[in-house]
């Protein structure tokens, strides 16, 4: 009986080691098993993330520069103001030039003076400009017509003329010499300065008599 005994009590322990022996493996296997699946579980997902992330950065960045090109084209083509008006000439824009425009027999002399809109985008010039003209006893400053000056916008590589009249020397004297003509576009202070074309001089006068006088814009043709 003894022996008996202990042959079960070897076997049990046996059977004994042998399920621990399984249930060890067992324990290993499901352990070790799940950061196995979730590590290229997190991989994926990461992946993905980056990207829809990418995609959705392209979409934009394709859409952005379309939307921006547009926007400048406009602007740049329409030369308007944030307010969508478009803006005035400025002086470095214009191409300014005079010519003698006179017409024979008129008791009085005409310059024609054009400018033309060089500045790449649609401008407007609206009322007067300044005129002044040089000469040996100091600078005599035109007076306005007193016509309506119209809001002209300017096309660019369009021109407008305006005209100055002047009274002409037939006293037979040397009177006053012109020496210069000085522009100033409307609603601008920087001004051009041009040979004057027209008669060399002014009569002498007191004041009493004809002044030198400035058009609106658009108030002679084109080059005179």
């Amino acid at each position: 009986m003894r022996v008996r005994k202990l042959t079960l009590a070897a076997m049990a322990l046996a059977a004994g080691l042998s399920l621990t022996a399984c249930q060890n493996d067992d324990g290993t296997d499901q352990s070790a098993t799940p950061p196995a699946a979730s590590a290229p579980s997190s991989a994926d997902g990461g992946s993905g993330s980056a990207g829809s992330d990418q995609e959705g950065g392209t979409d934009s960045a394709g859409k952005t520069p379309n939307g921006t090109g547009g926007s400048d084209g406009t602007g740049g083509s329409g030369g308007s103001g944030e307010d969508g008006k478009t803006t005035k000439c400025r002086t470095d824009e214009l191409e300014i030039t005079a010519i003698d425009a006179t017409v024979g027999g008129d008791d009085r002399g005409t310059v024609a003076v054009d400018l033309k809109n060089g500045g790449g985008r649609d401008c407007t010039l609206e009322g007067y400009a300044g005129v002044d003209l040089k000469t040996n006893a100091g600078t005599v400053s035109a007076e306005r017509t007193g016509e309506q000056a119209p809001t002209i916008v300017l096309a660019d590589g369009d021109t407008v003329t305006f005209g100055i009249t002047y009274p002409v020397n037939d006293t037979g004297g040397s009177g006053v010499r012109i020496t210069g003509l000085v522009v100033t576009p409307p609603n601008e202070t920087k001004s051009v300065t041009l040979d004057w074309p027209g008669a060399a001089s002014l009569p002498v006068t007191d004041g009493s008599g004809t002044p030198v006088q400035v058009g609106p814009m658009g108030s002679a043709g084109q080059g005179g």
